[in-house]
């Protein structure tokens, strides 16, 4: 069959680790299996939240159909968490060689990295990986039917493959999302890096240009300047990361700016274009207007759901600008038809997909009703330090006003922190007023993606602040953070009443 030469293009070099890649993920000998009369269950993309779908309903024994059109593990195998992860772990340990010197009195750091080994070891990663998510897996031990190919909505009912038409009892569209071009004159004529390409690069760029200071322009523009590059963020807003804690932004934004990575915000792009030197952005900030040069422009400003093509009017599925809607249960317009993932969903991670897939097995072939809305999802952003949060935003702390008490732990009351020397960042958990239910909270610190695992785990089980203050943590670890903010909780109910009523008693022992 054909390939869609996009999905080969935004795989380079062709080197080998790559070809292994694309044998995984869209083998180019692959052929399509003869359908089935009809599917339990046909699943249009094979990202995480497609994958996941499948995999579950054909272990249950559900006859599968699944349609991948470019690369089988989606975004996050392709170009976001794995090799993201891979090229932040490499400039993690490189800033780390340089901390060895400047704060631990280790050996001096000689000479320059090898960006393109660092790149390499991504690609090898990757490749290693892929195997896991590729269509053999699928078709050989798992009994999927994978169909590489455009996938159309043709009825209600049925799907089309390279004219190959699909019938369904119920289908899943997790069709993902696609990196965003913003509305800047010229950017359409300017040859930018999107998540989706700047893992291809095998030259380490000289200056490089980040448009958006959400989660994956700083990632990228920490670990690049860490890998040394020079780095410049452009944000239209007042901060970097407006979805988090805005004290928590900004000690992300303290770390990278202190790292070398120029941020500025208020800042609004009117154009970019190519010159002789590289990319040159004008910028009005302040009133003034300048101009940036680099070598690199990367947009990191967004992202589009993936509905073109798909036939959905055929269907009778409704969608939008943001994406296919759905209700509470992750059902279209059409009953028989659900969407999940970045395509229907605000909360675009992987493990969010993950979740919602497992969700949807259940609400579509076994007449479940579980609600999107009862998920409880954290996110992390993965600079140094990480910063995660889970439940209740920011802004609607604000908004509820009194009915929710905050309290807050720094980091450097932490002994484990202070012997590991990263004492920036704090703990923040959000309480309903009066009680110890945890609403929503927030660490900005190392490994806080880890950490924050146990305070989302608590609000799943209906588990307290006070009761998770009763897990006993090894000492020293950053974790103990929770249970300092549990023994905070109870000093509160400690209140002068309760101090007048324990002396009374004291003073009545002797």
């Amino acid at each position: 069959m054909a390939h869609d030469p996009t999905s080969i293009a935004a795989v380079q070099p062709l080197d080998a680790h790559n070809r292994r890649l694309l044998e995984n993920v869209h083998p180019p000998a692959w052929s399509n299996p003869e359908p089935k009369d009809r599917y339990h269950l046909v699943v249009v993309g094979a990202g995480t939240a497609g994958l996941v779908t499948a995999a579950i309903a054909a272990a249950l024994g559900a006859k599968v159909a699944l349609i991948e059109r470019e690369l089988m593990g989606g975004d996050c195998l392709n170009v976001g968490c794995v090799p993201s992860k891979a090229i932040l772990a490499a400039a993690r340990a490189w800033q780390g060689a340089r901390d060895a010197a400047e704060r631990y009195h280790g050996p001096a750091v000689s000479g320059d990295g090898d960006f393109a080994a660092v790149m390499e070891r991504m690609r090898r990663i990757r490749a290693d990986i892929s195997p896991v998510d590729g269509a053999r897996r699928f078709r050989d031990e798992l009994g999927v039917d994978v169909f590489l190919g455009d996938g159309r909505f043709v009825a209600e009912d049925a799907v089309e493959v390279d004219g190959t038409r699909l019938r369904f009892h119920r289908a899943v569209i997790a069709t993902g999302a696609r990196a965003a071009l913003p509305p800047i004159e010229g950017i359409d004529r300017v040859a930018c890096l999107t998540n989706e390409t700047v893992f291809s690069l095998t030259e380490r760029p000289e200056h490089l240009a980040v448009i958006g200071g959400g989660p994956i322009g700083c990632e990228l523009a920490q670990a690049f300047v860490r890998l040394g590059a020079r780095v410049t963020v452009i944000d239209a807003g007042p901060r970097i990361l407006p979805h988090d804690d805005a004290d928590a932004a900004e000690v992300v934004a303290t770390a990278l700016r202190r790292e070398g990575v120029e941020i500025l915000t208020d800042a609004r792009i009117d154009s970019v274009r190519e010159s002789g030197a590289g990319k040159t952005i004008r910028v009005t900030r302040g009133g003034e207007s300048v101009e940036i040069t680099a070598s690199h422009l990367l947009v990191a400003a967004g992202r589009a759901p993936n509905v073109e093509g798909l036939g959905l009017e055929e269907a009778g599925i409704e969608y939008e600008k943001k994406g296919v809607a759905v209700d509470e249960r992750m059902r279209t317009s059409n009953p028989h038809v659900y969407a999940i993932g970045d395509v229907a969903s605000r909360f675009q991670f992987t493990h969010a997909a993950d979740a919602q897939a497992r969700m949807v097995v259940r609400n579509a072939l076994f007449f479940g009703r579980g609600k999107a809305t009862d998920l409880i999802i954290p996110w992390c952003t993965y600079t140094s330090p990480e910063l995660a949060h889970v439940g209740i935003a920011p802004d609607e702390v604000r908004e509820a006003g009194e009915e929710v008490e905050t309290i807050t732990i720094p980091m450097h009351e932490s002994d484990r922190a202070k012997t590991d020397g990263t004492t920036e960042g704090f703990f923040r958990v959000h309480l309903k007023a009066g009680s110890d239910t945890i609403l929503g909270a927030t660490l900005v610190a190392e490994h806080a993606g880890e950490i924050i695992s146990q305070v989302t785990q608590a609000m799943t089980a209906g588990t307290g602040l006070g009761k998770l203050g009763e897990t006993i943590f090894p000492y020293p670890t950053s974790a103990e953070v929770l249970r300092k903010a549990a023994d905070a909780w109870n000093r509160r109910k400690l209140t002068p009443t309760a101090k007048r009523a324990f002396g009374l008693f004291f003073r009545a022992r002797g």
